[in-house]
């Protein structure tokens, strides 16, 4: 069992920054890469970024040129920072543990963070 704890997020302005951690720990053998998600209110969840225990990444279009993952494998830790936000990438963000991956796409995340808001304002 994986288990996943995030932290980071907040609220700024258009053009902010923000960087948001996700910790993974426990049997982590099976986990072949993490992704992050996001949802906004009264919307599904949709993906955002993903990438594998190779270190391929990948992303959404809509976040391409201003979403950067990277990794700290010594922390197991995956940060998502985020730069020239949007108030539409208002949103809760999770990250979640990946057991069934193509490449650096995601194919089955099985363990999910607690999710933290990310607020931009015009």
């Amino acid at each position: 069992q994986v288990q996943v704890v995030q932290s980071g997020g907040g609220s700024v302005q258009a053009g902010g920054s923000l960087r948001l951690s996700c910790t993974a720990s426990g049997f982590t053998s099976n986990r072949c890469g993490m992704a992050w998600y996001r949802q906004a209110a009264g919307k599904q969840r949709d993906w955002v970024s993903s990438t594998n225990t190779a270190g391929d990444t990948t992303y959404t279009d809509s976040v391409k040129g201003r979403f950067t993952v990277s990794v700290d494998k010594a922390k197991d830790t995956v940060y998502l920072q985020m730069n020239s936000l949007k108030p539409e990438d208002t949103a809760m963000y999770y990250c979640a543990a990946c057991s069934v991956c193509s490449g650096p796409f995601c194919n089955r995340p099985t363990s999910w963070g607690q999710g933290t808001q990310v607020t931009v304002s015009s």
